[in-house]
């Protein structure tokens, strides 16, 4: 059969499962019954692996059919290839069925405090077989962490995100005041960014998060801020407003996830100042089944 050889032919998984259970059973008819197929079927699938190979893999005898040395070569290669392609149906079924996988979410400190662990604990109760990589980056660092596919996705408050990505918006949060029960400004009905005067204040310091934000809004109303301790992390606001160092400038939804009982939070207004928390995709990418079903959990859980 050498003269039909073709160099370039390649055997399908078809031929190959074919040529398994002939080899493994030696009749077409068991064979063909394990591949739930017509035994018709598997004649066919053997004779073209025959000529695609240009060698005889079986010789007909009345009651079997026995492995040419071919075959048995043939054998163990046949095996390892079908053992790859199981392994590898077995490991996408198992990724689109959150059986297993991974997902990995670019996202500030500030923001993962209260955005994230509700999410990560109901959707682990859910898929414990997924892991959930969190990538806690600085604010200049987001974006650039999406563009370069370290994550499948970000959560943020990018102001000039560019056209690289999209963006979805989660919640719109506020800038608000937080101090103890016993400040001055703790039972006002309504506390505006001009009551601000006077009053000792903690924020971020200068040109981070929602500085910026917080500098330009005060400008505008016509209140110099007494900002007397600049923080890198919100955390150590919240615990130096609990002692009564002062009080605080934060997004709401931080100082409400810090859940201190001492402390009063009040939505800054004229103006109010609102930011979006956003969902942030590089523009063209696919994301996975399991990023998928965690956003899923993490827009339920807001």
């Amino acid at each position: 059969m050498n003269e039909n050889f073709s160099p370039t032919f390649s055997p399908t998984i078809r031929q190959l499962r074919a040529f398994l259970a002939v080899h493994q059973l030696r009749k077409l008819s068991a064979a063909a019954q394990r591949l739930f197929v017509t035994q018709s079927a598997v004649s066919m699938l053997i004779r073209q692996l025959e000529e695609g190979l240009g060698t005889r893999l079986f010789d007909r005898t009345t009651r079997s059919l026995k492995p040419t040395a071919a075959a048995n070569e043939m054998l163990p290669v046949a095996e390892r290839i079908l053992r790859d392609v199981d392994s590898l149906s077995t490991g996408f079924r198992e990724l689109t069925t959150l059986e297993r996988g991974r997902v990995s979410v670019a996202i500030t400190p500030t923001l993962a405090t209260f955005l994230l662990p509700d999410a990560i604990r109901s959707f682990s109760q859910e898929h414990p077989k997924v892991r959930v990589l969190v990538n806690d980056c600085a604010p200049d660092q987001f974006i650039s962490r999406i563009l370069g596919e370290h994550v499948d996705f970000g959560i943020g408050t990018p102001e000039r995100p560019g056209a690289e990505v999209e963006v979805e918006r989660l919640m719109r949060d506020h800038l608000a005041l937080v101090c103890r029960d016993d400040h001055p400004l703790a039972k006002a009905r309504v506390v505006r960014w001009t009551d601000l005067a006077g009053h000792p204040l903690i924020t971020v310091r200068a040109g981070y998060g929602v500085r910026p934000l917080i500098d330009g809004t005060a400008a505008d109303a016509g209140v110099a801020l007494d900002v007397v301790n600049e923080v890198s992390f919100l955390s150590s606001a919240i615990w130096m407003t609990a002692i009564g160092m002062g009080a605080s400038i934060m997004p709401s939804a931080f100082a409400r996830a810090a859940n201190d009982p001492s402390l009063v939070v009040k939505v800054l207004s004229a103006p109010r100042v609102s930011r979006d928390i956003s969902l942030v995709i590089k523009r063209g990418h696919s994301l996975s089944v399991a990023a998928r079903a965690f956003i899923a959990a993490l827009k339920k859980s807001l």
